[in-house]
This record gives C-alpha cells, sequence and structure tokens, in this order.
C-alpha cells in the first residue's frame, strides 16, 4: 500500500521538473529530452534522462522520442563517467510499480558503479528458458 501510495504522489512530479516550477540540476535538454542529476543518487552522478512528455510505459513512447532518448543516452552516459572518472556504469529503466517504478514516466538512470559497495545493486534470479521456440514465434508474431 505505501508504495502504491508514494506511486500516485510522484506523479507529475518530472513535468513540474521540466516546466521548471521545481528546480533541478539539468544537464541536458531539447525539443524531447530532459537530463538532471537525481536528487537521492545511489552513487555520485547518478542522473535521470526523461522524455519531456509523460508516458508512463516505456512502449507508449512514440518512435521519435525514443529515437531522441536513444541518440543522447550514450554522449550523457560518457559525460558522466569522464566527470565522476568512474568508467563503469549501469542504465536501468524500470516499467510499472511491481518492477520497482517509483515515478509513473518513462526516465533512464545513468548509474556509475565506483565499487562494489556503492552504486546500483542487482540482483538476478536466473531460471531455465522453457519453450523457447514457441515463446520466440509468439513474440515475433506480437512484432508484425
Amino acid at each position: 500500500f505505501f508504495f502504491a501510495a508514494s506511486y500516485i504522489q510522484m506523479a507529475g512530479i518530472f513535468e513540474k521538473i521540466v516546466a521548471g516550477q521545481i528546480p533541478s540540476h539539468k544537464i541536458y535538454e531539447d525539443d524531447l529530452v530532459y537530463a538532471f542529476l537525481d536528487i537521492n543518487p545511489v552513487a555520485p552522478g547518478h542522473t535521470l534522462v526523461i522524455p519531456k512528455k509523460c508516458y508512463e510505459f516505456l512502449h507508449q513512447v512514440p518512435e521519435d522520442t525514443s529515437a531522441a532518448i536513444g541518440r543522447v543516452l550514450p554522449k550523457l552516459a560518457k559525460a558522466v563517467m569522464d566527470a565522476t572518472g568512474i568508467p563503469d556504469y549501469n542504465i536501468l529503466q524500470n516499467n510499472g510499480s511491481k518492477a520497482h517504478q517509483a515515478v509513473p514516466h518513462v526516465h533512464f538512470h545513468i548509474i556509475p558503479k565506483p565499487s562494489n559497495e556503492q552504486g546500483l545493486g542487482v540482483g538476478w534470479p536466473a531460471g531455465k528458458l522453457e519453450d523457447g521456440e514457441g515463446l520466440k514465434a509468439k513474440i515475433i508474431e506480437k512484432l508484425q
């Protein structure tokens, strides 16, 4: 319940940041994309990259906006790494509250990984691929 309540409370916060109603440490802006330092960083240089318009899930983002994010994300990651002197980093993007999305607005995290203790910690409960051919066929069908 707490996570759902905070998820609702966070709705609109990024639009307010883009509009200048909430201050941010902006590091990049163009017609479609806005990037700024996270105020609760996991590591120094932790940066958020967002579409200026709100889309809750990545699959809802139009192709032109997705392409704009894709063009600038590597450039921003390199700038963050060069500025922090930390060569290792994670790019993280979550979709939906069960996937740990805290703000219902698509956002990419650039998270430097200065040490094993600092930065993003990732657990990976790997399983076994079942019916790979069947799943592959279903996914390809949905791409049409």
